[in-house]
């Protein structure tokens, strides 16, 4: 007779905690979804004030670098653009940088590449 009566409180205990997970379910996927449609509008916002800044200070032809660039090397890209971004934001940029300045910049954060030696013996 207990033992009936544990496994009456078991399933109905499982029952229970079933139906708070649907009400949940139905619950939460609208809260998540506005909450990552605000996230995405964020993204998108400061991807919009990124791309404003970058466009005052890289010439056409320096900015096609950068976005043909982004393919490969999406890190390097980024990396390069919140450098330039703050180096513009404090004003230590006196002009546009063109193509052959981006290059160099781009050449300066490239990790240098080691020659292996070969040693015999």
């Amino acid at each position: 007779m207990a033992d009936d009566l544990e496994s009456i409180r078991r399933r109905k205990l499982e029952q229970l905690q079933q139906q708070q997970q649907q009400a949940g379910q139905q619950q939460m996927p609208g809260a998540d979804m506005q909450a990552a449609m605000q996230q995405e509008q964020a993204q998108a916002e400061m991807e919009a004030q990124k791309q404003a800044v970058l466009r005052q200070i890289l010439t056409p032809e320096a900015r096609d670098r950068l976005t043909s660039l982004r393919l490969s090397r999406k890190e390097l890209v980024e990396q390069l653009e919140y450098q330039l971004i703050s180096l513009a934001q404090g004003g230590r940029l006196q002009s546009k940088i063109d193509d052959a300045q981006l290059k160099h910049l781009l050449a300066q954060m490239q990790p240098k590449k080691r020659e292996p030696t070969i040693k015999r013996m």
